[in-house]
């Protein structure tokens, strides 16, 4: 040891050369490793670790270093070292990290580097200083234990290396998988202005296959295959606003959920396109904490994310730019966009077009302003029956009547300290109805709004565990001036609320179980019906 602190005091410049080698060669080759093993690394993992181990570069200058100064102890040592030697090679993004911790086998590492540089320059008869060389045969002999041990640790890594590329799903595309067991029912409730819900506890599945894909690095080719059997539960409540987030009534049929194609426009924007199941949330920050699209965060579908983006599926584009801390959302959806019959297609069906902008401040505050035009794109599947006018009418007259809407939102989140984040919404839809039904109904509007308040606490009792809150009130018609037959009510003029717990529990870094509780006052905003309470233990394996 004493002969290595004198080493130190004498030579600096070299120990310092030594270190950076050993950073582009042993921590780099035990990096990589790492990342292949690790299955759940993603897809843009994978390759910025690829595009690093290629762009490590000799330095031809210290001054290419971003973290050495030329007030550094060091510096003009390091400087001689790269005009004498070219023995300095720095990590990918520009820095030396002099001041990092230096073990035995990093030494052995950088100066088996050294010396290999120095036997290329012999081999190129170039000169080299005969008091450097002996230094470095002197500390050959001292760590030569070291050097074995280095190259069979190489040699270890290789070999666990081989197997996983040889036995990998594709050389280009990456597969995830996420099966949710869900374990639901209806605790109390009552529908219909008094009449009793089953109260039948159930279990069922929701899975789902991720494929990316990509072919030059930067943009990715997505599809997700689904399948599951968790029923819609306004089917037996007789509200939307006990939908859970899972649903997935597919009666276990596999299908093609989303298909999309993602690059990027120059530096700071990108490009969806998307042939099947597009969504708003694809490019569009949704501002929420607790949006997890079901496989985590919130429960019910209400709690995921402000029900104004719900109506924007299927067939379209989106784009989404970023320049400094504004965020920029555009897109369009139609629902029947492959459809080519008369009414449907990309401009004569359904649609919606979306712009937002937002605000973001790091991770800790975001704000975001969102617009959304839709034509016969109304009903969200959340709220109260008058608020998706287009399945009440459908149910009342037996044809949906046309419409036109402009919704508006408002989304906040803010991370006011590490284990709480404070986030909610308002969203408000003013809703037009294009004919009378063949005069059974008179031509006039809807205001409709929902807000919501949310509450999240990361890391709450284990680290990765989350619990959450949310309080709120689901779409309700506000007022209205279309006139119903037979007396039937056109505004919701009871109040409803929405409660919902839950605490998200990782039972191990592919396991994740979610008990949580909805509670809804006034389903479908009647005071006639008690209070709809909905358990749920919600169970992720991800793979």
């Amino acid at each position: 040891m004493w002969k290595f602190c004198k080493f130190l005091a004498v030579t600096p410049a070299l120990v310092g050369a030594l270190f950076i080698a050993q950073s582009a060669n042993a921590s780099e080759i035990e990096k990589g490793a790492s990342q292949r093993r690790n299955e759940s690394a993603t897809l843009e993992q994978i390759q910025n670790y690829s595009a690093e181990e290629n762009s490590a570069e000799q330095v031809t200058s210290v001054s290419q270093f971003r973290d050495v100064q030329p007030t550094d102890w060091a510096f003009e040592a390091l400087r001689s070292l790269v005009e004498r030697y070219g023995c300095i090679e720095g990590y990918p993004n520009q820095t030396y990290l002099g001041s990092q911790p230096l073990s035995r086998y990093e030494f052995a590492a950088g100066l088996n580097s050294c010396l290999n540089q120095m036997e290329r320059l012999i081999a190129e008869s170039q000169a080299i200083i005969r008091e450097d060389m002996e230094k470095l045969q002197r500390l050959t002999l001292e760590f030569a234990a070291e050097y074995a041990a280095i190259g069979a640790r190489v040699d270890n890594l290789e070999g666990r290396v081989a197997p996983l590329e040889d036995h990998q799903f594709s050389t280009t595309t990456k597969l995830q998988g996420e099966i949710v067991f869900g374990l639901y029912g209806v605790a109390a409730g009552e529908k219909d202005g008094g009449e009793s819900i089953d109260l039948i506890p159930a279990f069922g599945q929701r899975t789902r296959l991720r494929f990316s894909t990509s072919f030059t690095g930067e943009d990715l080719l997505f599809f997700r295959l689904a399948t599951g059997n968790i029923p819609e539960f306004s089917d037996y409540t007789g509200t939307f606003q006990g939908n859970l987030a899972f649903s997935q009534p597919d009666d276990n049929d596999l299908a093609l959920e989303v298909l999309l194609y993602e690059l990027p426009l120059g530096e700071n924007a990108r490009l969806w396109i998307e042939p099947v199941g597009g969504a708003a949330d694809d490019f569009t920050n949704t501002m929420n904490f607790l949006d997890g699209d079901g496989d985590a965060g919130a429960l019910s579908a209400f709690g995921t994310r402000n029900p104004i983006y719900y109506p924007m599926k299927n067939t379209g584009v989106g784009f989404q730019g970023q320049w400094g801390a504004f965020e920029v959302s555009a897109g369009y959806l139609a629902s029947e966009g492959s459809d080519p019959a008369q009414g449907a297609g990309l401009f004569n069906g359904p649609y919606s077009a979306l712009g937002q902008i937002g605000y973001q401040r790091g991770d800790r505050f975001g704000v975001a302003f969102t617009y959304i035009h839709g034509y016969n794109n109304l009903d969200t599947g959340t709220g109260s029956n008058l608020a998706n006018f287009s399945t009440f009418t459908e149910d009342f007259f037996g044809e949906a009547v046309p419409t036109s809407s402009n919704s508006y939102g408002l989304q906040l989140s803010w991370h006011i300290a590490n284990n709480l984040v404070l986030g909610g919404w308002g969203g408000y839809t003013k809703a037009t109805t294009l004919n009378t039904l063949g005069g059974q109904i008179n031509r006039g509007s809807l205001d409709i709004w929902n807000w919501a308040i949310t509450l999240a606490f990361p890391d709450f009792i284990k680290e990765g565990g989350r619990a959450g809150l949310i309080v709120g009130m689901q779409p309700w018609v506000t007022e209205s001036s279309i006139k119903l037959p037979g007396g039937v009510t056109n505004t919701d003029d009871d109040t409803s609320m929405h409660f919902e717990a839950f605490y998200e529990y990782p039972l191990t870094d592919n396991i994740r179980i979610t008990p949580g509780i909805i509670v809804v006052t006034s389903p479908d905003n009647n005071s006639d019906n008690s209070a709809l309470v909905i358990g749920t233990i919600r169970t992720n394996f991800s793979f």
